[in-house]
């Protein structure tokens, strides 16, 4: 029997129509994304799209889902691998870009598409664990002892069911070296419903401190279930934090940075990274440029104290560790 989560997930917006009834937005003002989400579909959960502004085109939570024609554009410098993940990868759902992690790509399913994922094109079917591929992966963990941190990636690990996950967790925690298990996840805040009591109950068995790292963009994703399954996430696991993307026309000024920093306060979670888009293609329409992201998150440290404030960040391909770019700080009122 289906659990309510994997219910929701079944019933998940799939069609432009669809979504144009449920926001009361007409069909022909979508339509012109058909051919952008014939190539990457569109899916979100009806709980999202709930915290929609009906009747409202440009509301920021829709952008983050919405197939646009603008995706279709040719655009130098975005590509299909942005990261250079596959040249990158050990074996098939094992990834080490940087010293001392491995990131296990759990599985290709989402709650949800959104439109700059940096993987909308990453090839699940032969580069993700399968149980086959699962075994190997975790014996290349295994020998290397240098690897203390496991990251579980995605698509989205909390897409597992609860026994995949279950095994997974305890087959990590064989390996003696592995100190900690990371969890990189946009489920609970797009579909808290996911969040229920079996799952909580396997996370408290986990045989490591589990991190769950979030990902919300703007405060209007963060109601009272998102709230509350942060509160379980707190519950059984050592530290909740999020991570978010600059976004043109989505959270892309300092009023809306503050509002989200303090909405994750308020439920328990800290600020960890924003970062800048990955150049991925179908995605240029969202990208903010480094010298406008500076100043926006002086503007943001200028009003917050630190710990409320995210680390301004890019990745590059090959590179030992992520950009951090440190903002200077101006005048809040100097953007919006």
């Amino acid at each position: 029997m289906a659990c309510a989560w994997q219910r929701e997930l079944a019933h998940a917006i799939t069609t432009l129509e669809e979504l144009a009834l449920a926001l009361d937005l007409p069909v022909a003002s979508l339509a012109g994304g058909a051919a952008a989400a014939g190539q990457f579909a569109l899916r979100v959960p009806r709980g999202f799209v709930a915290r929609m502004r009906r009747g409202d085109p440009r509301d920021p939570l829709l952008l983050q889902v919405l197939p646009q024609a603008r995706e279709l554009e040719a655009v130098p410098g975005f590509g299909p691998d942005p990261l250079a993940e596959l040249s990158g990868m050990c074996q098939p759902g094992l990834l080490q870009k940087y010293r001392g992690r491995a990131l296990l790509v759990t599985t290709g399913a989402c709650a949800v598409n959104c439109r700059y994922c940096f993987r909308r094109e990453f090839p699940y079917a032969q580069a993700s664990l399968t149980p086959q591929a699962t075994d190997a992966a975790l014996q290349a963990v295994a020998t290397d002892t240098g690897i203390g941190e496991v990251i579980l990636s995605g698509g989205d690990p909390l897409s597992l069911g609860d026994r995949r996950l279950a095994t997974l967790l305890a087959a990590i925690g064989r390996i003696p070296h592995i100190r900690r298990i990371r969890i990189h996840t946009r489920v609970p805040v797009v579909l808290p419903e996911r969040v229920d009591g079996g799952l909580l109950g396997v996370l408290a068995q986990a045989p490591r401190p589990l991190v769950v790292v979030l990902h919300a963009n703007h405060a209007q994703e963060l109601d009272a279930a998102v709230a509350q399954a942060a509160a379980g996430l707190r519950g059984v696991c050592a530290t909740v934090l999020n991570q978010s993307v600059l976004l043109r026309g989505v959270n892309d000024s300092a009023p809306a940075l503050i509002a989200l920093s303090e909405r994750l306060f308020a439920a328990g979670v800290l600020p960890y990274y924003l970062h800048l888009l990955d150049p991925v293609r179908g995605a240029a329409h969202f990208r903010v440029g480094e010298r406008r992201a500076r100043r926006i998150m002086g503007a943001v440290a200028a009003a917050l104290p630190g710990y409320l404030v995210p680390r301004l960040a890019r990745e590059r391909p090959g590179m030992p560790a992520k950009e951090v770019l440190a903002p200077a700080l101006h005048n809040r009122e100097e953007v919006t």
